[in-house]
């Protein structure tokens, strides 16, 4: 397993991270996986070597299910980051909301407290605002509950999840020195954060976690014209209502080029792509079905992209969506 440093703490990162939002339960395919399942897909990865798990408040019962895999867990502490679940409903992740709406006071310290009931845990590693909005300034009782919450031992760092693909909007705060994190969207279709945003962290030490990194799974080339979603899929509607489904495959048949010559498959193509981007800290990528952690840590072993063809794939196939437009278009099926 590769590794980064977390920039505030120098500690080791794992490149590879386990993404937990799969414990909700919200890729239909897996509805009848059972918890047994997921928690021994979480042990394989840490037995491998992937030390950073990201799960959210709003997430059902993943971070309880985090915790019971790391009491059965006998190696050295993973580092275990969560978010603060974001009140403002759906229309929250694509417009901005006024952050009394999002975290009212007293929220922030309610949830965290929460969240380590439901992890096990004394304290978490990371904490982040689920959606943070550069309207809200730098300043605010959002961010006294936050630093709050790190002297009194709680959480050793926080950051914010930028709710969709606009990573510019974190600079002001990134710039601010008073966060530690950054988590956003990251993939061959949308690397627009390593334009602005990346070298912004890297110069302020501030971690870059990576996520969407195989486009809820568009960029694993397993998608066909004829894939169907549930509607309690998270995904459903996600590859048809902002481009026709079509468009979106052509755009994933042009990368099947650099395979198998430069990646063992598409899904290694693409995260190799976000791991070696320089300032990412870790591609967190939902692992909950054994398989696919397999294939992902796989990936990881193999060689680095030559560097042309890592600059080839950030400029010739961008294909910039706000697939999170989808959640509020929803509301007007």
């Amino acid at each position: 397993m590769r590794h980064s440093s977390f920039p505030r703490s120098g500690e080791p990162i794992s490149k590879l991270g386990f993404g937990a939002m799969g414990f909700a339960g919200w890729f239909g395919g897996n509805a009848g996986d059972s918890e047994s399942n997921w928690i021994d897909s979480l042990l394989y990865a840490l037995d491998r070597g992937v030390n950073f798990i990201d799960t959210a408040r709003a997430y059902g019962n993943s971070e309880r299910i985090v915790g019971k895999a790391l009491s059965q867990w006998s190696g050295t502490r993973p580092f275990v980051a969560t978010k603060v679940e974001n009140l403002s409903g759906q229309r929250g992740w694509g417009t901005p909301v006024d952050p009394e709406v999002a975290h009212p006071p007293g929220h922030i310290l309610a949830g965290a407290r929460r969240s380590l009931a439901e992890l096990g845990l004394d304290h978490v590693d990371l904490l982040q605002l689920h959606i943070w909005w550069p309207t809200w300034g730098v300043t605010g009782h959002w961010m006294e509950e936050l630093q709050q919450l790190k002297q009194e031992g709680l959480v050793r760092h926080i950051g914010i999840s930028i709710p969709d693909h606009r990573s510019d909007m974190a600079l002001p705060l990134v710039q601010s020195g008073l966060i530690d994190s950054v988590q956003t969207i990251i993939n061959v279709f949308d690397p627009i954060a390593l334009d602005n945003l990346l070298p912004a962290c890297v110069e302020h030490d501030v971690a870059v976690i990576a996520r969407c990194v195989l486009d809820e799974g568009g960029l694993t080339g397993s998608l066909t014209e004829d894939t169907v979603f549930a509607e309690d899929d998270f995904r459903y509607g996600y590859f048809d209502d902002i481009v026709p489904r079509s468009v979106y495959l052509e755009k994933v048949d042009a990368l099947r080029q650099y395979v198998p010559r430069y990646a063992g498959s598409l899904a290694a193509l693409a995260l190799k792509f976000v791991v070696q981007a320089p300032g990412v800290t870790t591609a967190i990528s939902s692992m909950q079905v054994r398989e696919h952690c397999e294939a992902n840590i796989a990936a990881l072993d193999e060689p680095e992209l030559p560097t042309d063809i890592h600059e080839l794939l950030r400029f010739k196939h961008r294909f910039i969506k706000n697939f999170n437009e989808t959640k509020i278009f929803g509301e007007y099926r």
